[in-house]
């Protein structure tokens, strides 16, 4: 068994979490699969950590455009000082005149502004556009995202409808269970059954009993996983609002799939413009021996006081280039070089998972829809079967293994019937995400007729 990677467990676990908000009530809520959405869409954990990663993008993206820009800085202080001349080497002697040791205290403002801005520096500007591509591919990966957001809690809403439906397969397997074992009960009384029929009956009502517990039980877990992916309040109460019909999917082949998935997936979108910003990182790193130049300008005003002081400026220009780094750029540049190469595989990675992708989700939707077909032909026949059995068993021509056998079959069928469906519509689920279509595309899909 091949196991996921760590990082990619943890992303996998963040969508079944959420941020829960509000206060739960004594009422459940009625969700349709839209209303589950649009609340998974607000509360997801797996979005909102994706929203911090563009804003942390964002912002490494602004940082890297300020080291473009002059900077600017301001200055105002007013200074006391009195100074021992014989400290900084003064030390006067004139005959007949006295020459003082401390001079001061003494005051002066100073007021002053200054900027620098490297006005060549194609390091940094590399480096911003590199910062630019990383922040678009983390602001597509929160969009894709979104449609992982949807998968999940369309995902969770179908197994909750699936579990729903199962649980009314087997009571209704439960009624008839104990009408058999009623009608054994009945006739082992007017002598016409023995013992081991009711024996029997009462054996198959039992696990039919024992098999509606687990599933009850099974629901109201699968409740919660959804709640904790929509963020509902902890102990809110909710009913699934709407079923989901089975309809063949007829619209279009696994190469026009393709082809839409490849110009609408944001994680490619993602990872193309990650390659980019890898791009952009080499010849960064190539750029740091180009030299750089520098303006820098300083403007005071100084004196005793503002109303008696006098401007004081600098400028000056300046060239900065590399004359021996010890192999610091060669190695910023190979490090660079392999983040390409791995960006470039990763990308080429998930060109080819997205061909898989679609591929098996149309597999998985034509048989599963072959499998509806074939469930509701078996279990037609089940129910045939058991229709029969009942009516030999109730004319004493058999005793009631045949219908004990025979409600085997049909809760099997029910279940496979069911599984299908749930299969059927989980492909699609599947092909909708794999497309990049988000909510629009899922609609499409579970209502095509």
């Amino acid at each position: 068994m091949t196991l996921a990677p760590p990082a990619l467990i943890a992303q996998q676990s963040q969508f079944q979490g959420s941020v829960p908000s509000g206060t739960a009530s004594s009422t459940p809520v009625l969700l349709t699969l839209q209303d589950a959405i649009d609340r998974g869409l607000k509360a997801n954990l797996g979005l909102l950590v994706s929203d911090s990663v563009s804003e942390f993008a964002r912002g490494a993206r602004v940082r890297s455009l300020s080291a473009l820009l002059p900077s600017v800085n301001g200055q105002i202080s007013q200074t006391v000082e009195q100074l021992s001349l014989k400290t900084i080497g003064l030390n006067l002697s004139v005959p007949g005149v006295y020459v003082p040791v401390i001079v001061g205290p003494f005051h002066y403002t100073d007021a002053h502004a200054s900027t620098s801005w490297d006005v060549f520096n194609y390091s940094s500007i590399k480096n911003y556009r590199s910062a630019r591509e990383s922040e678009r591919a983390a602001r597509l990966s929160a969009q894709d995202a979104h449609d992982l957001v949807v998968q999940a809690v369309a995902t969770g809403y179908l197994q909750i409808i699936a579990d729903a439906s199962r649980i009314g397969a087997i009571r209704s397997q439960v009624r008839t269970a104990q009408t058999l074992y009623d009608r054994s009960v009945d006739q082992r009384r007017a002598g016409t059954a023995a013992g081991i029929d009711v024996l029997r009956s009462q054996v198959e009502l039992k696990q039919q009993e024992q098999r509606l517990l687990a599933q009850e039980n099974q629901f109201a877990k699968d409740k919660l996983a959804l709640e904790r992916i929509i963020g509902l309040p902890p102990g809110q109460d909710f009913n699934i609002g709407e079923t989901v019909p089975f309809a063949p999917l007829t619209s279009f082949t696994p190469e026009q799939a393709l082809r839409i998935a490849y110009n609408q997936r944001r994680d490619y979108q993602s990872y193309k413009a990650q390659v980019r910003a890898a791009e952009e990182a080499v010849k960064a790193a190539r750029a740091e021996r180009y030299p750089t130049g520098n303006i820098a300008f300083d403007y005071g005003d100084v004196g005793a006081s503002l109303a008696s002081s006098h401007g004081t400026f600098t400028f000056a220009a300046s060239a900065r280039f590399n004359i021996f780094d010890a192999g610091r750029i060669s190695g910023d540049v190979i490090q660079a070089k392999a983040a390409l190469k791995q960006r470039q595989d990763e990308l080429a990675d998930l060109g080819g998972q997205i061909d898989y992708q679609v591929r098996a989700a149309f597999l998985d939707i034509r048989t599963a829809a072959d499998q509806v077909a074939v469930a509701r032909s078996s279990l037609e026949l089940a129910n045939q079967t058991l229709d029969q059995a009942r009516d030999r068993f109730a004319a004493g021509v058999t005793d009631n293994i045949e219908v004990v056998q025979a409600q085997e079959s049909v809760a099997s069928a029910n279940d496979s019937l069911i599984g299908a469906l749930f299969a059927h519509n989980l492909a699609k689920v599947e092909l909708a995400r794999t497309l990049g279509s988000g909510e629009q595309g899922l609609q499409r899909f579970v209502e095509e007729k």
